[in-house]
């Protein structure tokens, strides 16, 4: 099971900045955001001439492409974050579902374009992984269930983000074993209440929080899942290099800690 940052966290920096940190942190891997209007360090209109660039900031850090970001269901966008991530080697392309909680003609219509997407993932040989969101089309294991019998796609998969089930008023680590058979990715974080939003980055650090992320990792190992683990923290506000390392640095220690008292993580030495 390998543990990675998605890049977002480091928004206001850029990627070679983002990726040193992250390693230096001890993580396996990163998660590069391509997120129009939030965070960019993969610009999809352009990743031709950013990918020898990234792929050395990779490299260079000891790290690997665990995912990529890109939450829009724009077909054009996704097209190009398909070509991208065949490229770059980047195996799980991320998506939020659309839509809107509750309505039923909005779930059928996000399903149909997921499974529209998924199909022209599979000609790239990468894999549309959609979480359920809270707000949003799919936004709790029913929803989500539903989405797994309606696509068929072998490149469709479950991105199971604890704190988004938490939020939506289900305990993660019971919801996790039913969603397992199509799970190829994890959003992971904390989070203070079943508030709507995930509140301050520092609350959003594993093990700051009120969900159980030690069942929900045993949960994972129980289930032999084997797919990349992302801390995703979200926050509106500007931060500094030191408020966002912090966070990355105290969730992989929690992270880290717990999948080895599970026995599927052996200590790591980073390098300096």
């Amino acid at each position: 099971m390998k543990l990675g940052v998605n890049s977002v966290l480091f928004k206001d920096f850029d990627f070679a900045t983002a990726a040193k940190q992250i390693a230096s942190c001890g993580y396996d891997g990163v998660e590069i955001a391509a997120i129009k209007g939030m965070c960019e360090h993969l610009q999809l209109d352009r990743w031709r001439e950013q990918a020898e660039e990234l792929r050395a900031i990779v490299a260079d850090n000891g790290l690997e492409f665990l995912s990529m970001e890109v939450a829009s269901l724009d077909e054009e966008r996704l097209i190009q974050a398909f070509e991208a991530g065949a490229e770059l080697g980047i195996p799980v392309i991320n998506v939020g579902p659309g839509g809107t909680a509750g309505d039923e003609n909005s779930l059928l219509h996000s399903i149909e374009t997921l499974r529209s997407l998924s199909k022209k993932a599979e000609e790239y040989g990468v894999t549309l992984c959609v979480k359920a969101h809270v707000g949003n089309a799919i936004y709790n294991t029913p929803t989500t269930l539903q989405a797994m019998k309606d696509i068929t796609s072998p490149a469709f998969g479950i991105d199971m983000d604890p704190s988004h089930i938490y939020r939506g008023n289900e305990n993660p680590e019971e919801e996790l074993p039913k969603v397992l058979s199509r799970m190829k990715h994890v959003h992971i974080r904390d989070c203070k209440g079943r508030t709507a939003g995930p509140g301050d980055i520092q609350n959003q650090a594993c093990g700051r929080g009120d969900i159980d992320l030690f069942a929900y990792c045993k949960a994972l190992v129980d289930g032999e899942y084997e797919g990349p683990v992302c801390l995703e923290v979200i926050g509106a506000n500007q931060h500094s290099l030191a408020d966002v390392s912090i966070v990355a640095a105290e969730s992989y220690g929690y992270l880290n800690a717990c999948l080895q008292k599970l026995g599927v993580r052996k200590p790591k030495l980073v390098k300096e």
